[in-house]
């Protein structure tokens, strides 16, 4: 069912051997994203080039909207952008700086892993696949990316779960999802832009260009 020839490195994880089979013979129902993008995170960051994991729920349940990459939305979508926007928003407000290509490959290209905790969700019915079995997979990446220093944003309560995975000389910023129906209980103003560029240039790194490339 998914395509896995191109997540590099990211196929080693036990995961693929021990828990995805079971996964796919649940997958009776459609579900978004397609086969072909559920591991689009994965395929465009790989491990040694991964420096910040941004860490959300679950993909858009709204067909078309989902790309496989956390909060990323298709440039010739056209819909609501819903949590986007108002990481639009932060940005702005936080780096003074606009940003409206919706597509987010060129943050996974600078090395965000925009990964969701449940990679699947069936259209219309959001966090139906929460407990589907994705947790083990986050819980790998996350411990194996432990071995170097990364910088995380955790957005929301099932993101926020995750913390207790990781370990070792990492920046960690947690808050609010940035949705229509949480942004305001603390993700507005949390300020996570600067906060991990900063770390990043502490570090002799690169930023990342938040903003539109």
């Amino acid at each position: 069912m998914f395509d896995l020839s191109a997540i590099g490195t990211w196929s080693d994880l036990p995961f693929f051997k021990d828990d995805l089979p079971e996964i796919t013979g649940r997958l009776t129902e459609p579900f978004l994203p397609p086969p072909n993008l559920t591991f689009a995170a994965l395929r465009h960051t790989a491990p040694d080039r991964t420096r910040v994991v941004i860490i959300g729920q679950d993909p858009y349940h709204t067909p078309g909207k989902a790309d496989g990459l956390a909060f990323s939305i298709p440039d010739d979508f056209g819909g609501r952008l819903d949590s986007l926007g108002n990481i639009f928003k932060e940005i702005e407000n936080d780096l003074g700086q606009k940003r409206h290509k919706t597509s987010l490959h060129d943050w996974a290209r600078q090395g965000v892993l925009l990964l969701n905790t449940a990679l699947t969700v069936p259209p219309g019915r959001p966090k139906a696949h929460a407990k589907l079995g994705w947790a083990e997979l986050v819980r790998q990446v996350i411990t194996h990316l432990n071995a170097e220093p990364r910088a995380y944003i955790l957005w929301g309560g099932p993101a926020h779960d995750y913390e207790k995975h990781i370990h070792g000389d990492h920046l960690i910023l947690r808050s609010a999802h940035p949705s229509p129906l949480s942004a305001h209980r603390g993700f507005f103003g949390s300020r996570p832009f600067s906060k991990v560029n900063r770390w990043l240039i502490d570090r002799g790194q690169e930023p990342i260009q938040w903003a539109d490339p």
